[in-house]
């Protein structure tokens, strides 16, 4: 029986961990943290339960297809969003409710697109063409080096690589008119931790899956029952996880790892070794490749930095749905600021999940539970957070303004993450969320490989390998990488 070890405990780490027990492997986790499950995480405090980072998904079938293939019944209760959220502009009191059925959605524009539907059809037709078009040979596909990956793309339609330069943003131009559609259906763009100035168009794919293809959905009890379920398996399977172990060194011999070194001096000993942690970050921090050194480090394009508040709130807030934007009137200029800017933005676009709006076991009776999200620079644009009071304090009174609800007075709760904290908490490289961003120069082949170029025994998995970030995704790169160590091992 080969012996496998994982370095993290995320998603990806610990649905690899399900694949290669369910195939004989024995594996151990290494798990930096007291807890399990990465930004996939949670937080508990005074009788309120906040999801710590992600709050919805699609693609779920990806969830039937893991527990499917390793055995098990899919444990994980899931609720579709209908509406899938809300979205709040700057001076309109009321909020435009995104519906899934397209005309319902059109009789929320149709003051301000004339015809939506007809564009809105043919425009997610060509979004599902992509999709489909690039799902098997490109998504869920292994790529071994540059020529491989172009030879797999090759197979995608040629209609589909003109939308590989053009960005979303230009193509929900050439689709829209009104700048308040063009906007709800770019947010998407924010879910892979860039702009639509800068995500190229292929990824309107995203508005496919949420209108049409699978939708938005939350888990009962809680995004954090997903790792809970998971943990549940690998203990009846023997899978070990040992916590507060970071790795720190390794030792190799002749193209092989052959340990990892943990911060207390331990040595880690396995067959094979699979890396939960930024593949790109990993191999510069830890490994030391001149690859990625910190000066290309910095010089990849990264994902949103994340800023969160978790509120617990006496009192309930009858105005706000489960999910929430809350946005500007300036869409343009600040999203061509937000991410390279020193400063804190003076009026920050921000994201409202409301759990307690459906589950009332996350917050104690006749309170909700808020979790708030606020796209920011990364640390390499803005590297203090002395700020993080003020400017937690200027989200929470633009949204009690724009809810009439007073949060101040009735917060019962109040934690703040900066970018800093998920830096240290998670070893997040310079505070970015969702690891590497998704420009062309970073997709597909270009991406970290899960497959390590020098030592034939180390893989990886996780968002800033192949195929990308995003639950579903992770998922997937765990499927790839055990692919890989099942054919070569």
């Amino acid at each position: 029986m080969k012996e496998v070890i994982i370095v993290g405990s995320g998603l990806g780490g610990l649905s690899a961990a399900l694949r290669l027990s369910s195939k004989g492997y024995k594996v151990k986790i290494l798990e930096k943290n007291s807890t399990a499950g990465g930004r996939l995480n949670q937080i508990k405090e005074k009788g309120f339960t906040f999801d710590s980072g992600p709050s919805f998904m699609s693609m779920t079938y990806e969830f039937d297809n893991l527990f499917k293939e390793c055995g098990v019944v899919n444990p994980i209760k899931l609720k579709a969003l209908d509406p899938l959220y809300e979205v709040y502009f700057e001076g309109r009191q009321e909020p435009y409710r995104i519906w899934k059925d397209l005309d319902k959605l059109a009789g929320e524009f149709g003051d301000i697109e004339p015809d939506f539907k007809n564009k809105a059809d043919k425009y997610l037709k060509r979004a599902s063409e992509f999709f489909h078009d690039t799902e098997d040979k490109v998504v869920k596909s292994n790529f071994n080096g540059l020529a491989d990956y172009f030879i797999k793309i090759s197979r995608v339609p040629l209609k589909h690589l003109p939308f590989l330069r053009k960005k979303l943003w230009t193509l929900l131009s050439e689709t829209f008119d009104s700048q308040v559609v063009k906007v709800i259906f770019s947010l998407v763009a924010f879910f892979l931790g860039s702009t639509p100035f800068k995500t190229p168009s292929i990824y309107s794919l995203l508005n496919y899956t949420e209108f049409i293809h699978n939708g938005y959905w939350r888990v009962e009890g809680g995004m954090y029952m997903i790792v809970e379920e998971i943990l549940k398996i690998l203990k009846n399977r023997g899978v070990e996880i040992i916590y507060n172990t970071e790795v720190s060194d390794y030792y190799d011999s002749e193209g092989s790892l052959k340990y990892f070194l943990d911060k207390k001096g331990n040595h880690w000993i396995a067959d094979l070794y699979i890396v939960n942690a930024d593949a790109a970050s990993f191999r510069g921090m830890i490994l030391n490749r001149k690859k990625y050194s910190g000066t290309r480090l910095d010089n990849m394009d990264w994902s949103l930095a994340p800023f969160t508040i978790y509120l617990g709130v006496k009192g309930k807030i009858k105005s706000m749905y489960h999910h929430n934007y809350f946005l500007g009137n300036d869409f343009i200029k600040y999203a061509d600021k937000i991410f390279i800017t020193s400063e804190s933005p003076s009026n920050p676009y921000y994201y409202v999940n409301m759990p307690s709006y459906h589950d009332t076991e996350c917050a104690p009776e006749g309170c909700e539970n808020l979790f708030i999200l606020c796209p920011v620079p990364d640390l390499r644009f803005k590297d203090h957070w002395n700020d993080r009071e003020e400017f937690a304090d200027r989200i929470i009174q633009d949204l009690s303004d724009r809810i009439n609800f007073n949060l101040k007075d009735n917060l019962i709760v109040k934690k703040i993450m900066s970018p800093l904290e998920w830096e240290s908490e998670y070893n997040l490289y310079k505070g970015s969320g969702l690891g590497l961003s998704h420009g062309m120069n970073q997709i597909g082949g270009f991406r970290p490989s899960n497959k390590d170029e020098e030592f034939s025994n180390l893989y990886y998995v996780g968002a800033s390998t192949v195929p990308g970030t995003g639950l579903p995704m992770v998922l997937i790169s765990s499927k790839l990488a055990t692919e890989r160590i099942i054919h070569e091992h």
